[in-house]
């Protein structure tokens, strides 16, 4: 279906009411003498009060790559120490970096929004996903124009980007629903193209926020003492060590699992080399808590009778070794030299069957089933989709059922040099591949 193009009231004040063709047939004016009605608009209207050109000119300025590294030296050549706490001078300078960013990035995504089909964005869910956009460009547009420049104002303007950040909690679960319904109007490649765009500028426009508004509650009196070694910058983990994060998400994982049905997958964790490094960890916790949720439901399914007869998912935890040129392997080449962390998940699930295998980095592809009675896994499948938004990013939505789990995954672990690769034995069991790439440089004065 081709776009609509529709003259409709925007959200500009500037533009005026336009008068219906009635309105000319009652004044005697011909057909070819009624005046061109311009049609250039094919966004919902919306009660927020931002100009068009105001949009389009931050738009038009160009998006500036994040890199973990890149962020974490320019957050440590502001700190004390290359630490936290912040000295009021590198505060507001935080804020102004975010400042800089912020603005950028949501009109991108406006935009972006904007360039769907007009019955697509005028699906309630996408239109309110829309309308969240705006009103965050709205409450960051009156910073723009003089910037942050005293504590009193970085205070406020703080409590602005934990505003934003809010808003956009729901995001992904709101635009899933919308795409559903649109399935009829818009290609499931286009959905695609669209999502993977939107998902890893939305990490790093949330990143961009949380990590000022870390850094803020970090320099508070009552947020920092002293004589606390902490190896966090912001929200990054300069030494996380990745074991940590996968005993805790499995046990999450298990405890519901055993709670609600009384099965519980066990699972062994292989880290000889104790590695740790720079992260994120609420992103590390959804990758794996994820990709957990896959295997232990691949594993309950598999084993009807109970935790007796299943075997135990194995996870394995190594440092990358250099990669030789032109070796080939499940998980793309890396480009640089920067320490790598591999984790392998290892299920004796059953795998993934054939006709399955291509569609499972697609979006709203889901081997969730709401499930009919009868079915001898329907209360299984609903408790391990259920939890699988249970923790990180995406805390306090859910994604159940919508097939975004794994793509949503292999974005974040992506948006930072990393990937998701995956081998399956039809019959047999999966073996998945996380990457994740370090900093291969001083940080703050500490091995990152």
């Amino acid at each position: 279906m081709q776009n609509l193009r529709l003259p409709i009231i925007t959200q500009s004040s500037r533009l005026r009411c336009l008068p219906s063709l009635e309105v000319y047939k009652r004044r005697g004016t011909t057909s070819s003498h009624i005046p061109h009605i311009p049609t250039t608009w094919s966004y919902p209207p919306s009660p927020i009060n931002v100009a068009d050109d105001e949009i389009a000119a931050w738009a038009a300025k160009p998006l500036h790559a994040l890199t973990l590294p890149d962020l974490i030296r320019i957050l440590t050549s502001s700190c004390r120490h290359g630490r936290p706490p912040l000295s009021p001078e590198a505060l507001l300078s935080s804020a102004n970096f975010t400042l800089s960013l912020l603005p950028i990035r949501i009109a991108h995504r406006i935009q972006a929004l904007r360039n769907l089909p007009f019955i697509v964005v005028s699906n309630p869910h996408i239109s309110k996903i829309y309308n969240n956009y705006l009103h965050s460009f709205s409450r960051l547009l009156p910073y723009t124009q003089k910037g942050v420049s005293t504590p009193e104002e970085e205070n406020v303007f703080t409590d602005v980007v934990a505003e934003v950040v809010q808003t956009h909690t729901n995001t992904i679960p709101t635009l899933a629903r919308g795409f559903l319904e649109c399935r009829k109007y818009i290609s499931p490649q286009d959905v695609t193209a669209f999502l993977d765009q939107h998902i890893r500028a939305r990490i790093g426009t949330r990143l961009i926020a949380e990590q000022h508004i870390a850094l803020h509650f970090s320099t508070q009196e009552h947020g920092y003492h002293e004589n606390e070694q902490s190896s966090y910058i912001g929200v990054i983990d300069t030494e996380l060590h990745p074991a940590t994060i996968i005993d805790r998400c499995g046990d999450f994982v298990g405890e519901i699992c055993e709670l609600r049905y009384g099965v519980r997958p066990t699972f062994v964790v292989n880290d000889e080399s104790d590695s740790t490094f720079a992260y994120v960890p609420v992103h590390l916790e959804y990758i794996i808590t994820e990709l957990l949720k896959n295997a232990f439901r691949a594993t309950i399914e598999s084993r009807p009778g109970g935790r007796e007869r299943c075997h135990p998912v194995v996870i394995t935890v190594a440092a990358a070794p250099p990669m030789a040129p032109g070796t080939g392997g499940v998980l793309p080449q890396p480009e640089d030299s920067a320490p790598r962390i591999t984790i392998r998940i290892c299920d004796h699930g059953g795998g993934i069957s054939p006709e399955n295998l291509p569609k499972i980095w697609s979006y709203s592809f889901t081997t969730f089933s709401h499930g009919s009675p009868s079915s001898p896994y329907s209360s299984y499948s609903d408790a391990l989709n259920t939890i699988a938004a249970g923790g990180g990013p995406e805390a306090g939505s859910t994604i159940a059922g919508l097939g975004y789990g794994l793509p949503l995954s292999r974005a974040y672990a992506e948006y930072f040099g990393g990937g998701i690769g995956l081998q399956s034995l039809w019959g047999w069991g999966t073996d998945v591949y996380l990457s994740l790439k370090g900093v291969g440089a001083e940080v703050g004065g500490r091995s990152a």
